[in-house]
């Protein structure tokens, strides 16, 4: 039987909150405080990355029996392993001796770890198998539980994106993904299999806190002006016969097809795929050019004729932001993830993936190109797009020292008769670049602050 160890919650907001959050997070504005008070991202840390679940790892990364990477939740160190029966574990990777971190190996493939400091040895279970002349103890230590690796109690994957939470009474994964599901379904289908294996990443990091990339991450306001440079790099060959790249929210993005809508549960989703021609290579003909990227599209094109549109653009990015509150974000190909390090400084990691032949219709050396051309388009906008935004998360964090100009507002869109839709199933959806994401996701940040998450972790006997 599993041990469940329950934690006492140790949140500054615990017994007497110090602010108003009716005050402090408005129907068109929330304060500064929020991204700049280090007992709100102390609470955040057990209230939202333990409260609710938070995407840890892709299954793909730890496809074999005893397989593991190294992750986070919050500020907690983490060793997502496949155990050697092949169950899902999130361990805490600090030895319970003296506390040091055991794994400091970011990915790889063991049954057990062995602390670096004093050797102590424990399986890919969180069970401690032994310890250095273990006669210099009194008691047996092996036999007691509570020198086992603590562990996420709940860790659940939905298609392949494996989640975790210390909170024993939050809904289950399906339940707390609920309509974003959709857009992961679409994201993933269209790849041979419904499936991506992830690659390696591009690692950046900014200073400033870890709220700001996600109000962005459903931002289609900033685009025509924040990336400029980008558009007109991706735009700058005359004679193509398509807009290339984001080129669509230059023509009044309010009145294009492109539309945000809010999930529930903090999630979000942009979709820009209605400005696509719809048609094979729809999505092929809006990439920027690559050097090289010609001559594979006529290899493929005098091979499979009118099928190599629909192969090309299983290498094309699709034109969608589908945010899973609070760290996680599909867009183009790509995972990106959030990890914050402190209230002044967050990580954005971005995964690239790539397909696989599941059916043998392509064959390797149409696989080969197409994960090849895959990748160019991945080197796109962590390296031309991505340092733009994190510019602008840098510059608000600085504009938020101002102290006596507190407010950030939010509210494009609120107001006016007719822009914003409740639909049937109780998502919310208006233009691509109103703010309706930012004011309903906060809603939920709120929520979770003022709520008493049951923590615990798990010591496995």
């Amino acid at each position: 039987m599993n041990a469940y160890e329950h934690i006492k919650l140790r949140s500054p907001l615990r017994n007497a909150p110090p602010y108003d959050w009716e005050d402090l997070v408005r129907e068109d504005r929330v304060h500064r405080l929020l991204y700049t008070e280090q007992t709100v991202f102390d609470a955040e840390m057990t209230h939202i990355f333990a409260g609710t679940w938070v995407y840890l790892a892709h299954e793909s990364q730890i496809p074999e029996p005893n397989d593991y990477v190294t992750a986070k939740l919050g500020l907690r160190s983490l060793i997502v392993v496949r155990d050697d029966a092949g169950k899902l574990r999130a361990l805490y990777n600090r030895c319970t001796h003296r506390g040091t971190t055991l794994c400091r190996v970011d990915r790889g493939n063991s049954r057990s770890f062995e602390c670096p400091y004093h050797g102590w040895h424990f399986l890919n279970t969180g069970k401690l198998r032994g310890v250095p002349w273990a006669d210099g103890y009194a008691e047996k230590l092996a036999d007691d539980p509570k020198y086992n690796l603590a562990q996420v109690p709940r860790v659940e994957s939905y298609r392949g994106f494996i989640f975790g939470t210390l909170n024993l009474d939050a809904a289950s994964l399906a339940d707390h993904l609920g309509p974003i599901k959709r857009p992961i379904d679409e994201w993933l289908d269209r790849n041979p299999g419904g499936k991506v294996v992830v690659c390696e990443a591009n690692r950046l990091r900014f200073k400033g806190n870890w709220k700001l990339a996600y109000d962005n991450s459903g931002d289609g306001y900033h685009v025509i002006f924040s990336h400029r440079s980008l558009l007109e790099t991706e735009n700058r060959f005359k004679d193509q016969g398509a807009a290339k790249g984001m080129a669509f929210y230059r023509r009044s993005p309010d009145e294009q097809p492109m539309y945000v809508q809010y999930m529930g549960n903090g999630h979000h989703f942009k979709d820009k795929r209605p400005a696509l021609e719809k048609r094979p290579g729809g999505l092929w003909a809006i990439e920027s050019l690559h050097p090289g990227m010609e001559h594979v599209e006529d290899k493929l094109r005098s091979r499979f004729g009118a099928r190599a549109e629909s192969i090309l653009d299983l290498a094309g990015s699709e034109p969608v932001n589908i945010n899973v509150f609070p760290n996680l974000s599909l867009l183009g190909n790509h995972i990106q993830v959030f990890q914050p390090i402190s209230v002044s400084e967050t990580d954005a990691i971005w995964y690239g993936t790539k397909i696989e032949d599941v059916d043998g219709s392509l064959g390797a050396e149409v696989l080969r190109e197409i994960n090849t051309l895959r990748m160019r388009t991945q080197e796109g906008f962590p390296n031309l797009g991505e340092p733009d935004d994190l510019a602008n998360f840098e510059g608000i964090q600085r504009g938020m020292a101002c102290l006596e100009d507190e407010w950030i507002y939010m509210h494009r869109g609120l107001g006016i008769p007719g822009r914003i839709h409740v639909l049937e199933d109780g998502t919310i959806k208006g233009p691509a670049t109103d703010e309706l994401f930012m004011r309903e996701y906060y809603r939920e940040w709120k929520r979770l602050m003022t709520a008493e998450p049951n923590i615990a972790i798990l010591r496995e006997p």
